[in-house]
């Protein structure tokens, strides 16, 4: 089976799995669909612009992390009940830590291959701005869903009584896309170089 192959096979199951009685289908269809129209971007851009290997495995975790979000709702994914002491079920915070861990990669994939920012320090302070623009604008829409949704809204925000959790969730976007630039900047240089050859 092919890593491509093992990828699918993963990314179905676990949709499949995630799809049956959810515990709310409205969460779970917005939560979903940003998994989904990744992986519709990921197959349309498969052959014109292929990524890193390092970046479809990225991918297909947050993908992951979505879908289990979305099958639970993010307040009330089993594991995370309790978890360390913690009085909040934090799947949620896991989630914004990977919305900036992953798209930093994203990022940082597309400037360096289309040469956009020449510079570590530029590209570093770009991908960073970019993570922390995307986080807002993810903000911004749980508070339309909020406005449009009222009550009904509280198991997509997954807020759970926390005034600070819209500056919390940020916040983790910033740790997660430095620590992202931190810990794989070598490893990616090494794909990336390995896939322009």
């Amino acid at each position: 089976m092919t890593p491509r192959n093992i990828w699918l096979a993963i990314f179905l199951a676990t949709f499949t799995w995630s799809a049956i009685a959810p515990k709310d289908y409205a969460t779970w269809l917005m939560e979903v669909a940003p998994a989904v129209i990744g992986l519709i971007v990921l197959i349309t851009t498969r052959n014109s612009f292929p990524l890193t290997p390092l970046l479809y495995w990225l991918v297909l975790l947050h993908c992951v992390i979505l879908m289990v979000g979305g099958h639970y709702t993010y307040a009330e994914v089993p594991l995370f009940d309790g978890l360390f002491g913690a009085e909040r079920n934090n799947y949620d915070k896991l989630g914004h830590f990977a919305q900036g861990f992953v798209p930093a990669l994203i990022a940082r994939e597309l400037l360096v291959r289309k040469r956009v920012v020449s510079g570590d320090g530029w590209r570093v302070f770009f991908i960073v701005c970019f993570c922390l623009a995307f986080s807002a604008f993810y903000e911004l829409l749980e508070w339309l869903a909020a406005v449009v949704m009222g009550g009904s809204a509280e198991a997509f925000l997954g807020t759970q009584g926390y005034e600070w959790d819209t500056q919390s969730d940020m916040a983790l976007a910033l740790v997660g896309s430095v620590a992202a630039l931190l810990s794989l900047s070598k490893l990616h240089d090494k794909q990336l170089r390995r896939l322009q050859k």
